[in-house]
């Protein structure tokens, strides 16, 4: 199949579990869909309403290590709104180091943002800023049963692959507050596995790792 692949690096990333409040943020090894979604957003500089998206990608990071960090805790005000009351707290951040997304789409269109994006790449928050390292076509070949499945997230539901289980989801909405869309159980497999046996249908990338990665293509419409 042929495809494009765009590369982008970060020197910091941090994927927040959804619906998680704690003293200690961890982050996701691997980036949910919606993340994904969002940067294709911020690239393009509006907010897409895909008809149908096929899209697959690949994750990897050098190292995470944890980070101490204040945030600003706004008090509720009138309607469930934010107030000009708050007040500030330090709490530990979990965050992946010299990372690395690899995309994976056919539709120009999409690729096309990515060679001039409208607003700054960024995976996480507003400080792991990302940018493209190349944009380039590519052939992968089909794989009936994958096997080097890792690096990204897999739907739990049909598939029961090994990993840690996360209910995420896969887009937002454009509205104030945003609601989620789609969520559901995902399997996030880090890049650093042995080979599994699936029944997966993939796309093998013989470029990444020594011996390639088996990359799963999402599809997603609103």
């Amino acid at each position: 199949m042929k495809t494009y692949r765009v590369d982008i690096s970060s020197w910091t990333a941090s994927f927040r579990y959804p619906n998680l409040i704690s003293g200690l943020q961890p982050t996701l090894e691997v980036p949910p869909l919606s993340t994904v979604l969002g940067l294709i957003n911020a690239a393009a500089g509006q907010y897409l309403e895909h008809e149908d998206l096929i899209i697959g990608y690949y994750f990897e990071f050098a190292a995470k290590a944890t980070d101490l960090e204040t945030i600003y805790m706004i008090e509720a005000g009138k309607n469930g709104q934010g107030s000009n009351s708050g007040k500030s707290n330090v709490i530990q951040r979990e965050f992946l180091f010299e990372n690395r997304l690899s995309l994976y789409c056919a539709d120009s269109k999409i690729i096309d943002f990515f060679r001039e994006p409208v607003f700054p790449l960024l995976l996480g928050r507003s400080g792991d800023l990302a940018s493209v390292e190349q944009i380039e076509e590519i052939e992968l070949a089909e794989i009936d049963h994958a096997e080097k499945i890792r690096g990204q997230i897999i739907p739990l539901k049909g598939n029961f692959l090994p990993g840690v289980i996360q209910a995420l989801p896969k887009y937002f909405t454009n509205t104030f507050p945003r609601q989620n869309i789609g969520t559901e159980p995902f399997s996030v497999i880090r890049y650093n596995v042995f080979d599994l046996t699936t029944k997966i249908a993939a796309f093998r990338d013989h470029t990444l790792q020594k011996d390639g990665v088996d990359i799963y293509f999402h599809h997603f419409k609103l």
